[in-house]
């Protein structure tokens, strides 16, 4: 019987094309955390700016966190969903009488 590695990621680390630790940041006892100010220049993220919080999740536990700018996210979405969408609203309107 093979046990799992408590100390392995949950993160496909091998399909991201450039995932790097950026930095470590603290939580404070307000549940708050400040994002070092060189990554949100290279980020482009300014006060105001919304952030998606995306989770990964392992036997149960949540085990990767990653941020998204809001915007990025609705592409990637209607990047997605758009086509399919598109398609299933010209299967519909093809099936109706007129």
């Amino acid at each position: 019987m093979t046990t799992k590695d408590e100390n392995e990621s949950c993160c496909p680390s091998r399909e991201i094309s450039s995932c790097t630790v950026e930095s470590i940041v603290t939580i404070d006892e307000r549940g708050q955390m400040v994002l070092p100010k060189e990554i949100r220049e290279r980020a482009k993220i300014k006060p105001g700016d919304k952030l998606a919080l995306l989770s990964l999740e392992k036997d149960g536990k949540v085990c990767c966190l990653s941020l998204i700018k809001v915007e990025e996210l609705e592409g990637m979405v209607k990047s997605r969903l758009g086509p399919v969408i598109n398609e299933a609203f010209k299967e519909s309107a093809g099936g109706k009488d007129e």
